[in-house]
């Protein structure tokens, strides 16, 4: 996806979102998040950062309630399942299957209709190439360091061939050196797809990091 040719209904749009427990509202924002654009949403913990995402991306747990529009492109996901939102995400872990290899682990969010076990390898390999871990295809995932998981996370996220992109603080358990290559690494990434999107976090270097929008919310 390039940058040319934007509309007024390109990028991510929330309109009049608000997340509530009972009767408290933990997330009230408007946004308007352009492709490549970062939203940042800042607060300590039990704010509903992660809530918000959760909303985003169609699997908000009954315990919440939420309210307002979400579209992406023009395509309102507010109604639509999960699956069909094409949300991608990065947790704090990376999350990756033990029992697949590093290559099998992204091979295996190439969307369905991309078929041919040779096409869809090609496509897995190219990933990890440019992630600079081409030679690391055969690898059981707990070998690899946390810097290089996080790597492997990305690429599987982006061969879905997302819509948006939603951060879940994927850089806090990384070390100092390897937190701030790996945003780099993110954002450019997301960047480059032409990706909006949203990050939460409590870390104040991530958000710069981002650039774009911040959002702060927290306990009333």
């Amino acid at each position: 996806m390039t940058m040319e040719h934007v509309t007024e209904t390109d990028g991510l749009v929330l309109d009049d979102v608000q997340i509530r427990l009972g009767d408290r509202v933990l997330v009230a924002l408007d946004a308007r998040v352009r492709r490549g654009e970062t939203l940042t949403v800042m607060g300590p913990s039990g704010s509903g950062k992660s809530t918000l995402l959760a909303y985003l991306g169609g699997f908000l747990d009954p315990a919440f309630s939420a309210s307002g529009r979400v579209a992406v492109d023009g395509v309102d996901l507010t109604a639509l399942a999960a699956e069909r939102r094409h949300a991608g995400i990065l947790f704090q872990d990376p999350l990756l299957f033990p029992h697949l290899s590093v290559l099998e682990n992204i091979a295996i969010a190439i969307p369905e209709d991309i078929r041919g076990r040779r096409q869809r390898r090609q496509l897995a390999l190219a990933a990890l190439e440019d992630a600079d871990l081409a030679d690391f295809g055969s690898r059981d995932p707990d070998t690899l360091s946390g810097g290089q998981k996080a790597r492997v996370a990305l690429q599987r996220v982006l061969v879905s061939h997302p819509r948006i992109l939603l951060l879940d603080e994927p850089f806090s358990k990384l070390d100092a050196d390897l937190r701030e290559q790996t945003r780099q690494l993110v954002f450019d990434r997301a960047r480059r797809a032409g990706l909006p999107v949203v990050l939460v976090t409590h870390d104040e270097d991530d958000a710069r990091a981002a650039g774009g929008q911040l959002h702060r919310v927290g306990r009333p």
